[in-house]
């Protein structure tokens, strides 16, 4: 069977939204694997002590999510496509869940931001501790990568007394190579400049969600319809 008008709209607007979502959720999970597994950050979590940081939480949330996100878009093509009843009611169950977490999550992300930039730079002093006690090279790697990707140096930034100097970023200039932008505080600044960014990002891709969730309601509606329709001619006729 068919749909016609609105529901063959709501339909490409459907394959279309999966085909982002499908782009997202891969990006959401390489970006996940590969801060789990990449030589910079896989030490990170063979550190039993650093297990349940902020920055294991986060990238285990970017892997389940991508996860997630993709088993959604195979419901989502599969229902829209094949105009499957069952396959886009479980779309439209999963569809909800995953727009109400995004937006629930986003505004936490923002009025948390405090709190969450300072759990972040509680990770960041534990590991620069633990490079400290042991001179772990895993850790070393690690450190490498935070201080070169936010080009801070340590809790003080003083290259003179910092014990992580020979993982720091090369200077720009006379002045840093004397003091540095200390990581903790670095790290505290970038989150909350970047709070507002992050909050649109959510929120934003809640609206897609509800738009696609919207969408699939008017095609099971219309899908419906034409079952019925179908069902009452076949039954008039014979």
């Amino acid at each position: 069977m068919a749909v016609d008008g609105c529901g063959v709209v709501c339909k490409y607007i459907l394959v279309l939204f999966n085909i982002i979502f499908s782009v997202v959720g891969l990006a959401f999970l390489a970006l996940g694997l590969w801060l789990r597994f990449s030589d910079g950050t896989r030490g990170i979590f063979n550190v039993e002590a650093l297990n349940s940081s902020a920055f294991v939480l986060g990238v285990t949330v970017l892997i389940v999510l991508g996860s997630v996100m993709l088993v959604v878009v195979v419901f989502g093509d599969y229902g829209a496509c094949s105009e499957k009843r069952c396959a886009l009611q479980t779309f439209i169950v999963l569809l909800f869940f995953l727009a109400v977490a995004e937006v629930v999550v986003g505004v936490l992300a923002y009025t948390s931001r405090d709190e969450v930039g300072r759990r972040l730079g509680e990770f960041y002093v534990s590991l620069y501790t633990l490079y400290a006690n042991n001179n772990d090279p895993a850790l070393a790697i690690t450190l490498t990568f935070i201080h070169n990707t936010l080009h801070c140096c340590g809790v003080t930034g003083i290259s003179l007394v910092e014990i992580v100097k020979k993982t720091c970023p090369k200077p720009d200039g006379f002045m840093e190579s004397l003091v540095m932008a200390n990581c903790p505080t670095t790290i505290l600044n970038v989150f909350d400049r970047r709070a507002s960014l992050v909050l649109g990002v959510f929120l934003g891709t809640g609206a897609l969600l509800i738009t696609a969730l919207v969408c699939s309601i008017i095609l099971l509606k219309h899908i419906k319809r034409s079952h019925h329709a179908v069902t009452t001619y076949y039954s008039t006729v014979y």
